[in-house]
C-alpha cells in the first residue's frame, strides 16, 4: 500500500535546515541535561515505595509535611480517580538502611493519621548498591547496544553505511532524554526499556532506507549520489509513514487509556517514535553520503585500506 507515489522532496539538498534543528535539540538537551538533570527512580538511585491507601481523603501536601517531620523529602502522588485516598509514596534512600526507611515512614503516617487509618497495600525497596549497580548495567545496555548495531551494519551492508546508523540512533537517544529530564519524567526501568526499544525501532526505520539505497547502489557516482539516495529515501517514504502511523496509534492508545503506570513508557516512546523516523531521513542518510565520499580517504590515512 502507497499513500504517496511519484514524490521528489529533495530531503538531502535541504539537509542543514534539518540538522540545525537536530544540533538546536541536542544542544537543549545538554543544558537540560546539566541544570535540571534526571529524576532518577528508585530502581536506579535506592529507596522505598509505597502504596497506601488511607481510609478517608487526604493530600498530597499533608503525606509530605507528615514525611518531612522524619526527615524525608518525599514524592507523593496520588493513584488515579481515588478522591485522595490511595497514593504512591517514594522515598530517596537515606545513610539509613532500607528497613529503618521503612520503619520510618510507617511511623510519621501513623503519628500523622493514628494507628489503623491507613493500610499499605505494596512496598518495594532498593539498596542504594542495587540502585548504582542497576544504573551502571542500564548505561552499559544502551552502550552495547549501538555497538551491536554498528556491528551488524558493517557485515550487512557497507561500514558507509554503519556511522549514520548509529549516529542517527544516538541523535534519537540523546534528544528523548532530553525531553525526559526536561518534563521531570522518573527514569526508572520502564524508561530504560523504552529507550532500547526506541533503539531497536529507529534502527530498522533506517535499514529500510539503506536497504533501498543499496538495492540503487550500481547507479551510485560521486556526481549521482545525492540523487540516487533522494530517489531511495521518496520510494520508502510511503512505508515510513505508514508503519510510524499505525505504530504511534496503539502506542498514544497506551498513553491516553494505559494508566499511570505505562503513561511514562508510552509518552517516551511517543517521542522516540517521531524524532527516530525524523532522523532515518534527514540524518543518517545526509550521514551516509558523507561517509560514501570521505571514507575511502579516511580509510588509507588510518591504514585500514591500501591505496591503489
Amino acid at each position: 500500500m502507497e499513500i504517496l507515489t511519484g514524490t521528489k522532496i529533495p530531503f538531502i539538498r535541504k539537509k542543514w535546515y534539518f540538522i540545525s534543528v537536530s544540533l538546536i535539540l541536542i544542544a537543549l538537551s545538554f543544558v537540560s541535561f546539566y541544570i535540571k538533570g534526571f529524576n532518577l527512580g528508585i530502581d536506579f538511585r535506592g529507596g522505598v515505595k509505597f502504596v497506601i491507601r488511607f481510609n478517608s481523603p487526604t493530600s498530597e501536601r499533608a503525606i509530605r509535611e507528615s514525611l518531612a517531620r522524619e526527615g524525608f523529602d518525599a514524592i507523593v502522588q496520588q493513584l488515579g480517580e481515588s478522591r485522595g485516598e490511595r497514593f504512591v509514596v517514594k522515598t530517596r534512600q537515606t545513610d539509613a538502611t532500607v528497613e529503618e526507611t521503612s520503619s520510618k515512614v510507617k511511623k510519621g503516617l501513623t503519628g500523622a493519621y493514628g494507628e489503623g487509618n491507613f493500610v499499605v497495600e505494596a512496598e518495594e525497596t532498593v539498596g542504594p548498591k542495587v540502585g548504582k549497580e542497576l544504573n551502571r548495567k542500564g548505561t552499559m545496555a544502551v552502550i552495547y547496544v549501538l555497538l551491536a548495531i554498528l556491528v551488524y551494519l558493517a557485515f550487512r551492508f557497507d561500514f558507509s553505511f554503519a556511522p549514520g546508523a548509529v549516529i542517527a540512533l544516538v541523535h534519537d537517544v540523546i534528544i528523548t532524554l532530553g525531553f525526559i529530564s526536561f518534563l521531570g519524567i522518573e527514569f526508572n526501568l520502564s524508561i530504560l526499556a523504552a529507550i532500547l526499544t526506541i533503539a531497536g525501532y529507529s534502527v530498522n526505520d533506517t535499514i529500510v532506507v539503506f536497504d533501498r539505497i543499496r538495492e540503487n547502489a550500481p547507479r551510485i557516482t560521486p556526481s549521482t549520489i545525492v540523487g540516487v539516495v533522494e530517489e531511495s529515501i521518496n520510494a520508502t517514504l510511503s512505508r515510513t509513514i505508514i508503519t510510524s502511523f499505525t505504530t504511534l496509534l496503539a502506542v498514544v492508545a497506551l498513553f491516553l487509556f494505559g494508566g499511570g503506570v505505562i503513561h511514562d513508557f508510552a509518552f517516551t516512546f511517543v517521542v522516540g517514535i517521531i524524532v527516530g523516523t525524523y532522523s532515518s531521513i534527514f540524518i543518517a542518510s545526509p550521514i551516509y553520503i558523507f561517509m560514501y565520499r570521505h571514507w575511502p580517504a579516511l580509510a588509507v590515512k588510518l591504514g585500514i585500506r591500501k591505496k591503489y
